[in-house]
């Protein structure tokens, strides 16, 4: 019978997700000759070819890929097993590091931190690192971070094996008007009657495609007028009357500082975004990240209703 060497695995694994031994390396902190040897190693024991030459580069070969599609399964039953040796020997007062995007840390994290500290029972350790979706799930796959919170759009399909993705709140998105609108109290304001403003949204990454995409569905393309990527300066722009922008409801601290500036609820369009939590697979079933998690889904409740 085959012996399976678990280390040799997740360094292959890493290979496939990196690209190159030089990145897997890295990622690694190990030498790209270590890397090899380790993999030429595991070839031999395994009795196939795992890599072979594409120019001044490797690849992985079919035999690899389905080494890892069974490597997969192994690692899901580690993080499970992981999970419940936690569990047993700290309960639900481990320890539950987490990465999130920049407003799901005053809207979501703290409050579910908060919520678990005001608990009869102990809980579990929370440690919080703010993260964009790419180094997010890197640090994830890199067992740097127990769970990333970001947008289901920018989040792990559910044929990726190495992930539970687990659906956490649908975000509403508002439209913030200057105070002396003329649409500003129109009523059943809707995303269509605001096709010929001039809009405020980054030039590029997620709220660029956030922002479209909810005006094709309503059926324009907005003009860009000005970029911005921080509420603060979204706002300032609105409140100034240099134009308007959807603002998601979780940004609630930074709206609700602008007086100048009216938020109206677009009933009829519902636009949203969708956030999501994900955990390596297997990981779920683990006591304390089962609490943070449920913290979170309580955290969330408040900004799906107007």
């Amino acid at each position: 019978m085959i012996e399976w060497d678990v280390k040799k695995l997740r360094i292959l694994r890493t290979l496939r997700d990196r690209g190159t031994v030089t990145a897997a390396a890295e990622a690694l902190l190990m030498t790209p000759s270590a890397v090899s040897q380790q993999l030429s190693n595991l070839s031999r024991q395994l009795g196939v070819p795992l890599l072979e030459a594409q120019g001044r580069r490797v690849r992985l070969t079919d035999a690899a890929h389905l080494v890892l599609r069974h490597a997969e399964a192994v690692f899901a039953q580690l993080e499970r097993a992981d999970a419940e040796l936690t569990g047993y020997l700290h309960g639900e007062a481990g320890e539950v590091r987490i990465a999130a995007f920049a407003t799901a840390v005053p809207a979501l994290v703290v409050p579910a931190v908060q919520a678990l500290r005001d608990e009869d029972r102990p809980g579990p350790d929370v440690r919080v690192r703010e993260a964009e979706a790419a180094q997010a799930y890197e640090l994830l796959v890199a067992g740097e971070v127990d769970l990333a919170l970001s947008l289901a759009a920018h989040a792990p399909t559910a044929r990726d094996p190495r992930f539970a993705v687990l659906p956490l709140l649908a975000d509403p998105l508002d439209v913030a008007l200057p105070a002396g609108h003329p649409l500003a109290d129109a009523p059943g304001l809707r995303l269509a009657d605001l096709s010929a403003e001039p809009w405020i949204f980054g030039g590029s990454g997620p709220w660029s495609e956030i922002t479209t995409a909810a005006c094709e569905a309503a059926g324009f393309v907005p003009e860009q007028a000005h970029s911005a990527s921080g509420w603060t300066a979204i706002l300032a722009m609105v409140e100034a009357g240099m134009g308007i922008a959807l603002i998601p409801r979780m940004a609630s601290a930074e709206r609700q500082s602008r007086d100048g500036v009216v938020l109206r609820v677009l009933e009829a369009d519902l636009p949203r975004r969708h956030v999501v939590a994900a955990v390596r697979q297997g990981a779920a079933q683990g006591p304390a990240v089962a609490r943070v998690l449920a913290a979170l889904r309580e955290a969330a409740q408040p900004f799906s209703h107007p």
